[in-house]
């Protein structure tokens, strides 16, 4: 008498495939419903006002400076440091490049109006970059703590801008300068900007499948890829389709989010990214395997002053004003979106992209609220709430890892 064997299947490849790639990225889902659930609310509480493409458009126009910072310091986090003056030497650059553009430059070079710009440009991000250096010279070589080290350059800064500004307002709002955060692309040109990157986002995937392929590694299911690659060229084109609605496509937004894939891709497809990353994981591991810890914890500071003084420029043109309260509270608006986005207070993990999303979701909740009138005291509590919870979050899923 035969006994029957009952069929064992072989689990569903796609269906475990889906479930490591959610659990790997849970914090990242979490972070993306919660920007979900934002939009939802505000648009709900507003009568759909909040939603509308000119509120839209303002939304992630308003999010690219505290953006700018918080790319950058992923990047600080990652190496398990802190830079507490990034909203200050943004500050600082927008007043200095206010000064060049309204008392320097009209004197030098007068009726030149694009070349005052573009030298202000250039002004801004070497004074960025340069305090990025020095930063990064005593915390790399003289061995001070960041936190230390960027807290005193924050009161430093703060001073060097009231010396700047002399308690006055200096005007920034010159021609061609207030393009770089106020302009709009066409509309024709958003809508082929939009093809390009979705044509990209597709070849991008087979070049991907093609090089593991080759490499011998694994690959995922064909329709995961195609669906993923999908989703993301419907938030293009949908981001395309209602800012166009309005005056087009923000050049802010474009410079941010050319910026973010030239970051992204040093900290993904470099020497100098994969070692910011392994620094902190074990830090005398990375050493005794050869990584100059000092040498890229330098570059690291270097390239947070560089995106500050980019923060900076753009300040100025979207204010059109350097003030004495310029980059006031950018600090923590940058940490908060990075560490929301995915960034571990421990160090050693972080992207870009999460920290975009971060961006998105405090300049969100920022504008939800002023739409909703709510005094700036209530602001600054929700904030910090979120930012507490975000830590907490970050926590506990390390512990649970």
């Amino acid at each position: 008498m035969k006994l029957a064997v009952p069929e064992i299947k072989p689990p569903d490849k796609t269906s475990s495939v889906l479930g490591k790639m959610f659990r790997q990225n849970i914090q990242t889902y979490a972070i993306i419903l919660a920007l979900i659930f934002i939009w939802v609310f505000f648009a709900f509480l507003t009568d759909g006002n909040y939603l509308r493409p000119q509120n839209f458009s303002n939304l992630f126009r308003q999010m690219t400076v505290t953006a700018f910072l918080a790319i950058g310091m992923v990047l600080v986090i990652v190496t398990g440091n802190i830079d507490l003056s990034v909203g200050k030497l943004a500050g600082f650059v927008s007043v200095v490049v206010a000064y060049f553009q309204a008392s320097v430059w009209t004197k030098v070079l007068p009726d030149q109006a694009l070349a005052a710009a573009t030298l202000s440009v250039f002004v801004g991000i070497a004074v960025g970059a340069l305090f990025g250096v020095m930063q990064g010279y005593i915390i790399s070589f003289l061995n001070v703590p960041s936190f230390i080290v960027t807290l005193g350059g924050m009161f430093v800064l703060n001073g060097a801008i009231l010396l700047v500004t002399q308690g006055k307002t200096i005007p920034a709002n010159q021609p061609y300068f207030s393009v770089i955060a106020q302009g709009y692309l066409p509309v024709a040109a958003g809508w082929i900007m939009a093809l390009l990157v979705v044509a990209y986002l597709y070849f991008n995937m087979f070049r991907s499948r093609q090089k593991k392929r080759a490499h011998g590694f694994a690959l995922s299911s064909m329709y995961l890829d195609l669906a993923l690659t999908t989703f993301f060229a419907i938030l293009v084109v949908g981001y395309v389709y209602i800012v166009n609605q309005y005056n087009g496509v923000q050049i802010p937004v474009l410079l941010l989010a050319v910026t973010s894939v030239i970051i992204s891709y040093m900290a993904n497809n470099t020497r100098f990214g994969r070692y910011a990353y392994a620094i902190s994981g074990n830090r005398e591991a990375a050493r005794l395997s050869g990584i100059s810890i000092r040498n890229n914890v330098f570059f690291v500071f270097v390239l947070m002053g560089l995106l500050s003084g980019i923060a900076g420029v753009v300040l100025a043109s979207y204010v059109g004003y350097g003030t004495i309260a310029a980059g006031q509270g950018y600090e923590l608006d940058a940490i908060a979106a990075a560490i929301l986005g995915g960034t571990s207070t421990l160090g050693g993990v972080g992207t870009v992209w999460g920290a975009l999303i971060g961006a998105v979701i405090m300049s969100s909740l920022s504008n939800g609220l002023q739409l909703l009138n709510v005094a700036p005291s209530w602001q600054y509590l929700l904030k910090g709430l979120v930012l507490v919870l975000a830590v907490y979050a970050d926590v506990t899923f390390k512990k649970r890892g």
